[in-house]
């Protein structure tokens, strides 16, 4: 990680001390609402009842990425207040690292108490692997915020290749580029997240190692395009509205929506601090509670565009509605004339069970990071995902609004399945390693 820290972007530096918060939604629903009650019929909560939050305030963090919205909807919509907490600050980070940073500060001393994060991120912080002196801090996933919604894209150097899930129209270019001296370059947000998770999947099912073959570089998520403009990079991994900016400024192509390499994919987590909820634990299942009632508005098709005409403003996402809401609706334009209309693999915030942290993703996330050595070979998967996975505090809010019928029956989702047939079962995770052909571990 310091070697990757250490490389020249064009990045804007500066930290923000305000809040993150993370929120992965999942839930069940087989519509966009799935409960049998509307969350809007519920009743606020008042001060002075057996259900009021211990405290009001809250601070929490977001990185400008269209799967946010469930943090900022719940903020503009009054969704936070509706359930006592009056007085939640929603304030964009300029990285992952700065997340981090904040997050180990707390708000006590000018950081954040939760945050909208990439869902390895506090299994890497509560284990110590990435925070200051690798001293554990212990943090708690409440909510899954979206699935699917990310895209892996090429430069225009590439679009004579026209690669998609197929990553090995790539290994001639990139074993020149090697032989040469010059290694293919891949950025992705934050190592051993999300991004960088699918970045190395989707590079080795191509037989293209990416501890070998190429340099995986880190990037803020808002600065992707600039630096591929600036030829600082052949790839990237990043979530929406990045990859629809590139094409709209034609200096790429999408090569792939992530829900082609794993449809229904885990992406960003609703995380806080262990010990802020642990300590306001009613404060902690109110903010839940918004945010559950904002990914159920984010997800009706009606709302899509106010969605993302707020996402649009300065102090959020800051850029043009045009780049968000296409991809927003699941219309794809790939940039290379390759299109999808009314896709199933647009970004969910709370339909088909988005919402609900199932345990078995969070497994595959902490397997993977074991796969590229992030994490020991000896891990103890399930403890490690039983301390930091709180379901159960998602299920009491999802009740609490109306929505028991979108608590799934199963900590699981069961087995998964890869675009290369590859199938990942959280109960045998070293079956799953065993057969990888290229990993570190």
């Amino acid at each position: 990680m310091s070697n990757l820290s250490r490389r020249k972007f064009i990045i804007t530096a500066g930290a923000t001390a305000a809040g993150t918060l993370l929120v992965h939604g999942c839930s069940s629903p087989k519509s966009a609402t799935g409960g049998s009650a509307s969350p809007s019929a519920v009743p606020a909560v008042n001060s002075g009842t057996a259900d009021a939050p211990e405290v009001t305030t809250a601070k929490l963090g977001f990185i400008a990425l269209t799967d946010c919205a469930p943090l900022v909807i719940a903020k503009e919509k009054g969704y936070f207040e509706k359930y006592g907490m009056k007085d939640v600050s929603v304030t964009k980070q300029t990285s992952w690292a700065v997340t981090r940073d904040n997050l180990e500060l707390g708000s006590d001393r000018g950081g954040i108490d939760g945050a909208h994060i990439l869902t390895p991120m506090p299994y890497l912080m509560s284990a110590g692997k990435i925070t200051k002196g690798n001293t554990p801090l212990p943090m708690y996933i409440l909510a899954r915020l979206n699935t699917d919604g990310q895209g892996i894209s090429l430069s225009n150097d590439y679009a004579d290749l026209k690669v998609a899930t197929d990553s090995s129209l790539l290994k001639a270019k990139i074993d020149a580029a090697k032989a040469a001296g010059k290694k293919f370059k891949a950025a992705v947000t934050f190592p051993g997240g999300t991004h960088d998770l699918w970045m190395r999947y989707w590079l080795a099912a191509g037989g293209i190692d990416p501890e070998k073959d190429v340099d995986i570089v880190v990037i803020p998520p808002p600065q992707m395009v600039a630096n591929m403009e600036t030829k600082t990079m052949d790839a990237f991994c990043v979530g929406e509205p990045w990859n629809a900016r590139l094409i709209n400024k034609k200096l790429g192509y999408t090569a792939v929506t992530t829900g082609e390499l794993w449809k229904g994919h885990p992406e960003k987590a609703f995380s806080m601090r262990a010990d802020w909820v642990d300590k306001n634990p009613k404060a902690a299942k109110a903010l839940l509670m918004a945010i559950q009632e904002a990914q159920v508005w984010c997800d009706k098709d009606e709302n899509k565009q106010e969605m993302c005409e707020i996402l649009s403003s300065d102090k959020y996402v800051k850029a043009p509605v045009k780049d968000i809401i296409d991809r927003a609706k699941g219309n794809f334009d790939f940039g290379n004339g390759r299109t999808l209309q009314n896709s199933e693999l647009l970004m969910k915030f709370w339909r088909d069970g988005a919402s609900y942290p199932f345990k078995n993703h969070d497994a595959w996330f902490i397997t993977e990071n074991m796969r590229w050595g992030r994490f020991a070979a000896d891990t103890n998967v399930k403890e490690m995902v039983d301390k930091v996975n709180r379901e159960d505090l998602w299920q009491a809010a999802a009740k609490a609004i109306g929505q028991t019928a979108a608590i799934p029956k199963d900590s699981s989702r069961g087995v998964e399945t890869f675009f290369d047939g590859t199938k990942f079962d959280a109960a045998d995770t070293a079956a799953y390693l065993g057969g990888l052909k290229i990993k570190k571990a």
